[in-house]
C-alpha cells in the first residue's frame, strides 16, 4: 500500500484533533519527519486552523465528512494511519473505521465509549486481522495509562514476586483536569442509547465485555465509598472505571493472558482518612454526576492553554502476592490528562507503532498489549509521563 501520508489527523478543526495537529506541527518537522495532514469537514476551517497552530503553511488539507463514507474512504486512501479525535465515536466513528478495517489502514481514536467499542469488536475483529489493519482504540487518557500502569506494575510483580499477581488495585492518588465538551457529550449519547435500548446496560455491567469468549473471575463493584485498611484510606468511585478496567482485562487477554487468567483489578480515587475522606468520597460521587449534567460544556469547549498546563495527575498501582506482598508503582503526569497530555499520548503512540513497532501484527489492539515497553519508553521521553516503582 503507498499511501501518501504517514498519519492523518481527521478532526483537526475540533477542540482535541487541533491540540494533535499543533503538537505534531511542533515536534515532526523537516527532514526525517512523518508525513502528515490534517482533514475535517471544511478544507477553510482547516486552512484557519492550521495557520493558528503555526503549522507549516504546505500542511496538507483533506475535506473528509462523517456524513460522507465516500470522502471517508478517499481519506483512508491517502493514509497509512488514521488518527481520529470526532467523537462521540458511536455517532460518527462507525463508517470510517469500517473504511480503515476494509482498506488495511492503521486507526487510532480516543474512544471512552464502551458500548461502541465491544460493538466494534465483536464487528471487525476478523476482518481486521485479515486486511492487514491495526485498530486501535482508547489511545489518550482513556486509557493508555491506566492500561499501563497495570503492566508496569505486573513487570516489576515479575521481577519481585517471579510471578505475575493476580490482584492489582489501580488508585487516582490526585487527578487535576477538565472535561471538555466532547468527553461530556460521548457520555450523555451513551446514557441516551442505554435509555433506549437496556439491553445495552448488561455491556456496561460486564467487566469482561472486551473479552470475547473469556471470563474470568468475580470483579469489585467500585460503586460505592469503602475504607481500604492497606492503604489507610477512604476511596470512592472513580467515573472513568467503567472503560478502563475493560481495557485492561483486553489487555490481557490480547497478551495471552499475561497477569493469568484469575486476575482481579479495579479503580478508585483514593480521599484520605477519617471523617474528612469519608466525606470527600460522597463529594467525588457527586461531582462524578455533574460532569455529565445540564452544566457540562458544549462539544468544541475545553480548557484553556494556562489550564491545560496546570493539570496533572498521579496514578498509584498495587500489586498483591497471594502471601499479602505487596509491589507498588505509580504513573504520573505534568499536564491536563484529558487534553494536553492526551494530544501528545495519541501522537506518541501513533510514531510508535510507525517507527518503534511496526511489526505489531493486524487486528484490533489495546495501544499497551500491542507496543509494551516500547510505548512506555516513547511516553516516558516525549508525551511527559513518568513510570516509576514505589516501595
Amino acid at each position: 500500500m503507498s499511501a501518501k501520508f504517514d498519519i492523518v489527523v481527521y478532526g483537526a478543526t475540533g477542540y482535541t484533533g487541533q491540540l494533535v495537529a499543533e503538537y505534531l506541527a511542533a515536534h515532526y518537522v523537516g527532514d526525517g519527519a512523518p508525513t502528515w495532514a490534517m482533514a475535517g469537514r471544511s478544507r477553510d476551517k482547516l486552512a484557519s486552523v492550521r495557520d493558528a497552530i503555526g503549522a507549516p503553511a504546505d500542511t496538507p488539507l483533506i475535506a473528509a465528512d462523517a456524513a460522507d463514507p465516500a470522502s471517508l474512504r478517499a481519506l483512508v486512501d491517502q493514509a497509512k494511519l488514521v488518527v481520529t479525535t470526532v467523537g462521540p465515536y458511536q455517532l460518527y466513528g462507525s463508517d470510517l473505521l469500517a473504511a480503515c478495517v476494509a482498506d488495511g489502514t492503521d486507526y487510532m481514536d480516543l474512544c471512552g465509549e464502551p458500548i461502541w467499542l465491544k460493538q466494534m469488536i465483536d464487528k471487525h475483529e476478523a476482518a481486521a486481522k485479515a486486511s492487514g489493519a491495526r485498530i486501535m482504540f482508547s489511545c489518550g487518557f482513556d486509557s493508555m495509562p491506566f492500561e499501563l500502569g497495570a503492566f508496569f506494575v505486573q513487570e516489576e510483580a515479575r521481577r519481585v514476586f517471579g510471578a505475575p499477581a493476580s490482584r492489582v488495585k489501580g488508585r487516582v492518588r490526585d487527578l487535576s483536569w477538565k472535561f471538555s465538551g466532547g468527553t461530556s457529550a460521548s457520555a450523555r449519547v451513551t446514557f441516551e442509547a442505554v435509555a433506549q435500548d437496556l439491553s445495552l446496560v448488561s455491556i456496561l455491567k460486564d467487566p469482561f465485555a472486551f473479552t470475547p469468549g473469556f471470563e474470568g473471575p468475580k470483579q469489585p463493584r467500585g460503586n460505592k465509598p469503602v475504607f481500604e485498611e492497606d492503604l489507610q484510606s477512604w476511596s470512592a468511585p472513580f467515573a472513568m472505571a467503567t472503560l478502563n478496567t475493560r481495557n485492561v482485562h483486553r489487555s490481557n487477554m490480547l497478551m495471552g493472558f499475561r497477569y493469568g487468567r484469575d486476575f482481579v483489578y479495579d479503580e478508585m480515587v483514593l480521599t484520605g482518612p477519617g471523617d474528612e475522606g469519608q466525606t470527600n468520597a460522597k463529594l467525588v460521587m457527586a461531582a462524578n454526576n455533574e460532569k455529565t449534567g445540564p452544566k457540562a460544556l458544549r462539544p468544541g469547549e475545553g480548557p484553556s492553554k494556562e489550564e491545560r498546563e496546570a493539570g496533572r495527575c498521579d496514578l498509584l498501582y498495587i500489586a498483591i502476592a497471594p502471601d499479602g506482598r505487596q509491589v507498588r508503582a505509580a504513573v504520573k503526569g505534568d499536564l491536563d490528562p484529558g487534553y494536553a497530555s492526551t494530544a501528545r499520548m495519541i501522537s506518541e503512540c501513533a510514531i510508535c507503532l510507525l517507527r518503534d513497532a511496526p511489526d505489531v501484527p493486524a487486528g484490533l489492539w489495546t495501544p499497551g498489549a500491542a507496543m509494551q515497553h516500547k510505548l512506555i519508553k516513547r511516553l516516558v521521553d516525549h508525551a511527559g509521563l513518568r513510570f516509576e516503582v514505589e516501595n
